[in-house]
């Protein structure tokens, strides 16, 4: 790789983007007088900038770097599959059976995030505090997540530049614009940004393809097919299946986890908040069914390439290094390929800022609009606009240093955040959406069981496996966040209406005020 050719390009390309993200913040701060209007851009959001922001924050960095390289690398070309039930059951069916209902419904109860609805859905105030609280303590961590393969790509074409120095001016980019604009600033950046993921991710699969050792689409199959066993029991015979052959199990739970998984998750579902009519929505569950299958099919198609590209040789750094050894060994050695590789750091850059603005509108909104006038009566307006943009600038510089600290416990917190959010909201979100049937008893059960059902499986794992260690117990336990997650959405989406048939019901008056009626 032409080093310094590609330092060159990489910087012009940085600036731009930069100088784009902070003037879209700048525009946008005109549409972020009221809190509504930070949080929800005045729920008049098109249906392409919200197909974007909610393909973008659905695709972070995590993808391309983690899953994309792990299980490209272990799976094969069966995980494709992950990608095609992203874009079929996170986004077409989700849009399609989530968006329309919770529109309606959010403007019928004024509520702006996730915990507003739940109280006034079941009417019920400890409701909204359990539930700003689990987003707190289960996102924020999460959001540090949204670092770690961004920063080792960029360290890969600046060498002597920290990978902490990366994830700082991550972190000050996305507050500088999301503390201007709020959602609307997010919103328009994610479209940019969706652009450049798909600019991005075709130029990964034509580099990649084009790459002498797979040789292109007419040999691929062929030459994966003839990969041999390294040591680690993966053969091509593996590779080659196109339902994940021996992997077929850990395949499927982690398609319903990433999946499903959006269905609870206040980030992605407070999109259906900002969109601005039925119509918008239509055309919002085709864009961002269309964008999903792009950037997740093209991801996982690249990492299940890796295994040529790299001789079958996993690289230093492991499997998180796999997709940045991928690139800068297909690319950089012209001015052509370098543009590309830039155009791919663009796409990463992209992805992570747009899920951490998300994740973080999503946290601070929880303290200042679901947690603070819980507990005061003087709450002014003017007052929970300056706490939720000092949350946002909090709540990045936390995130900033959860990742670059690599402190144990928000490690662990990070592993099951994602399952542990939506399994404790997707059962009452999902059936009170629906259903006039639910009861208050019977929202609390899916909360609580959805989160029981991890942490009674995390403690009786770690146990088995004390004699190791806690350290090492505890990672055993980590190990099994995605069957967990699956199992607590599954939970909490069966134990709600059981519960609902046996508990007392709401008076007609509040269902005819809550389903507008």
């Amino acid at each position: 790789m032409n080093l310094q050719l590609a330092q060159t390009v990489t910087w012009i390309a940085l600036v731009i983007f930069i100088l784009l993200m902070i003037g879209i913040g700048v525009y946008s701060s005109r549409r972020t007088k009221t809190i509504e209007g930070f949080l929800l851009g005045g729920r008049s959001i098109g249906p392409w900038v919200s197909a974007f922001a909610y393909g973008t924050s659905y695709f972070s960095a995590v993808i391309f770097v983690g899953y994309a390289g792990t299980h490209g690398w272990n799976i094969g070309l069966g995980a494709i599959w992950i990608g095609v039930g992203n874009a079929v059951l996170g986004c077409f069916l989700a849009w399609k059976l989530l968006a329309k209902r919770t529109r309606k419904m959010t403007h019928t109860l004024s509520s702006k995030t996730m915990p507003e609805f739940f109280e006034s859905r079941y009417a019920s105030k400890n409701f909204k505090i359990i539930a700003a609280l689990i987003i707190f303590i289960f996102l924020v961590p999460y959001s540090a997540a949204v670092y770690k393969g961004l920063g080792s790509m960029f360290a890969t074409i600046f060498p002597n530049i920290p990978t902490n120095t990366w994830m700082l001016i991550i972190a000050a980019l996305t507050a500088v614009y999301l503390v201007l604009g709020g959602y609307v600033a997010t919103a328009y950046n994610d479209f940019f940004q969706g652009i450049i993921m798909i600019v991005g991710v075709f130029a990964m699969v034509f580099a990649v393809i084009k790459s002498e050792n797979v040789g292109g689409f007419g040999a691929f199959l062929s030459n994966l097919a003839a990969v041999p066993d390294n040591g680690d029991g993966v053969t091509g015979a593996q590779l080659t299946s196109w339902f994940g052959g021996s992997s077929w199990k850990f395949l499927c739970v982690n398609i319903l986890l990433t999946s499903f998984g959006t269905w609870g998750l206040p980030q992605m579902v407070s999109k259906y908040y900002a969109i601005k009519d039925d119509k918008a929505v239509k055309t919002a569950t085709v864009v961002s069914t269309g964008f999903a299958l792009i950037i997740g099919c093209g991801a996982y198609f690249v990492g299940s390439m890796s295994r040529l590209v790299l001789n079958n040789q996993l690289p230093e750094g492991g499997l998180d290094s796999v997709i940045p050894t991928v690139l800068t060994t297909a690319l950089g050695s012209n001015l052509g390929t370098v543009i590309i590789l830039a155009v791919i750091l663009l796409l990463l850059l992209s992805a992570s800022m747009s899920t951490l603005s998300s994740i973080v509108l999503s946290s601070a909104s929880a303290i200042s609009v679901d947690l603070v006038p819980a507990f005061t009566d003087d709450y002014q307006p003017k007052t929970q606009m300056a706490l939720t943009r000092i949350l946002c600038l909090l709540f990045v510089a936390l995130s900033y240093i959860f990742a670059t600290q690599n402190i144990t416990i928000i490690v662990n917190i990070m592993s099951f955040s994602w399952g542990i959010v939506s399994g404790c909201f997707i059962g009452p979100y999902v059936w009170g959406i629906y259903s006039k049937k639910i009861t208050r008893a019977g929202a609390w059960s899916g909360l609580v069981c959805g989160f029981l059902t991890v942490l009674i499986t995390t403690v009786v794992i770690t146990s088995l496996h004390m004699d190791a260690g806690f350290a090492a117990a505890f990672k055993a336990a980590s190990s099994k966040a995605p069957e967990m997650g699956v199992a607590a959405m599954a939970v909490s989406l069966v134990i709600v209406p059981i519960v609902s048939m046996f508990t007392k019901k709401y008076d007609d008056k509040h269902i005819a005020a809550v389903f507008a009626e």
